[in-house]
């Protein structure tokens, strides 16, 4: 990198800096520190929202698995088709009540509908899955300084987490979800940036098809069915299992509820979540869109392949950037893909001190905290978790191929039952606590079996199988041993505007409209 690029990274990274420091200053609370104050307007929210899980491992990854991963391809386009529907469910049913209740952990709504040891149970869950998570996180992000910066893995590890701990000790959320949305616009011309130098070297969009095998144009598969057939990529695979994840992800993540729960109203939240459903798609689409380039681009030059660390295709993107960007638009690219890291690091790291400190710091205290000292055990929590995340980031280079993969099976193994204990405890008045903690525990057992005994099954079902599973014990096990046990807590959901009725309506049109696209996709070449 030149002397150019490094003047544009760090005057980023000081920019961003002195924004949370100044942002900082204003925090008095720890519901300040968590959640600015409730009063935060839809359309950084929602930014923010789509910022965080299309941040670097989306960045570094997608591109990779369309342009080299065996099997992948646009393929994985059809992970995202189920999301707006779960935008839909989350809209209805999930943040009106959590809305209502003024919690800064959603977990809290467990203990008021179930009991106080379904909270902890699952706050402990979220903990873990989160950690482990945002290891992966500052592993992708290390990538990206290990090529560009030509030090180690080790090193870079380091450097990241460090810096994106020390960022998050000054702001908290209202400075995550600022600079989130200056972030999210960042790594879009990042993406236009990469992807006109890429066609322009390979000589147009119309050389794709010529270069590319044709498997990887084809976006939808009904064929495989993941079940047994060791296709892990199959239409209904990603479909379902994409619904549970993101239904979860979003509704039942303490990551992401703390991000809606922080708006100013429940329309606001509304309307991020909205957003959310309709944008987020031509994201990913832009990002597999890369690899399509970026793959074509290997083939015409595949002695390009001899930069990459064999069986590791993550380190395309970063490769190409390298070798292939001038000077000052290497460190735009950069920052955009160091900013992605950032949206999503940031805000992992204060969910997970907020959950220590709410579900767990104040059970055992049990005594009332004052203000100042609660902001003091927030940034304390939040160094601790940093200290965690960056440990474990060692050791995420095995778990698949990319690390897309790798983050989205550390979730499945988990969202299903977790979101099975949150949707029965909203719709109905019989699920017990005991129960709940058991289905709980069995769903995510069961997926952990399957994932280390049974690859011929698709991790993308471990989010159906975890929430059938944990759905069938809680109601089951409710009627047959703990029928004694009755909550006091009403949900009470207003009846929807027409407004809303037609939102969701459009959303299901939209849905059904990327279906056709992606099944006519390779057609477009």
């Amino acid at each position: 990198m030149t002397f150019l690029d490094w003047i544009i990274i760090i005057l980023y990274a000081g920019g961003l800096i002195v924004l949370g420091w100044r942002l900082g200053l204003k925090q008095k609370t720890s519901e300040d520190y968590y959640l600015a104050g409730r009063k935060l307007p839809w359309l950084p929210i929602g930014f923010s929202t789509m910022a965080t899980q299309l941040g670097a491992i989306s960045f570094i990854s997608a591109p990779a698995f369309v342009a080299l991963r065996e099997g992948g391809g646009m393929i994985w386009l059809g992970y995202e088709l189920a999301l707006p529907l779960a935008m839909i469910v989350l809209m209805a049913f999930f943040f009106p009540v959590f809305h209502s209740l003024r919690i800064i952990s959603v977990y809290e709504f467990l203990e008021r509908r179930y009991d106080e040891k379904t909270r902890i149970v699952m706050s402990l869950v979220f903990q873990v899955s989160r950690g482990l998570a945002t290891g992966v996180t500052i592993y992708a992000a290390a990538i990206v300084l290990s090529v560009t910066l030509q030090i180690s893995l080790s090193i870079t590890i380091l450097l990241i987490g460090a810096v994106a701990v020390v960022y998050e000790l000054f702001g908290g959320i209202h400075v995550d979800i600022v600079s989130d949305t200056i972030q999210m616009i960042v790594i879009f011309l990042g993406i236009i940036i990469t992807g006109l130098v890429g066609l322009h070297l390979i000589g147009g969009w119309s050389s794709i098809p010529e270069l590319i095998d044709p498997a990887r144009l084809v976006a939808v598969n009904f064929s495989a069915h993941g079940l047994g057939d060791s296709q892990d990529f199959g239409f209904w695979p990603l479909f379902i299992g994409g619904f549970f994840l993101y239904a979860s992800y979003y509704g039942c993540d303490q990551s992401q509820v703390q991000r809606e729960l922080s708006a100013r109203s429940l329309k606001d939240c509304k309307k991020s979540l909205l957003f959310n459903g309709f944008f987020r798609f031509p994201i990913v689409l832009a990002y597999c869109a890369l690899g399509l380039i970026l793959g074509a681009y290997v083939v015409q030059h595949p002695e390009f392949l001899g930069n990459l660390p064999q069986g590791r295709p993550d380190y395309l993107l970063p490769a190409f950037i390298l070798a292939k960007m001038p000077p000052g638009v290497v460190g735009l690219i950069f920052i955009a893909i160091m900013a992605a890291a950032m949206s999503s690091l940031d805000s992992s790291i204060n969910s997970l001190s907020a959950a220590t400190v709410e579900d767990i710091y104040k059970k055992i205290r049990k005594r009332k905290i004052e203000p100042e000292q609660e902001m003091k055990l927030a940034k304390m929590f939040t160094l601790f978790w940093g200290v965690f995340c960056i440990g474990f980031a060692f050791f995420v280079g095995d778990i698949s191929p990319t690390i897309i993969e790798s983050i989205n099976k550390i979730g499945s193994a988990f969202y299903g039952p977790v979101f099975a204990v949150f949707l029965a405890g909203i719709i109905s008045s019989k699920a017990k606590p005991l129960p709940a903690i058991a289905g709980l525990v069995s769903g995510v057992a069961v997926n952990l079996f399957l994932w280390l005994f049974v690859p011929s099954v698709s991790w993308l079902w471990w989010n159906a199988i975890g929430f059938a599973l944990t759905t069938a014990i809680i109601f089951l096990g409710s009627l047959l041993f703990q029928p004694a046990f009755k909550s006091s807590f009403e949900i009470r959901i207003s009846p929807e505007k027409r407004g809303w009725k037609i939102s969701y309506g459009l959303l299901i049109v939209y849905v059904a409209g990327l279906i056709l696209f992606l099944i006519f996709f390779p057609k477009l070449f």
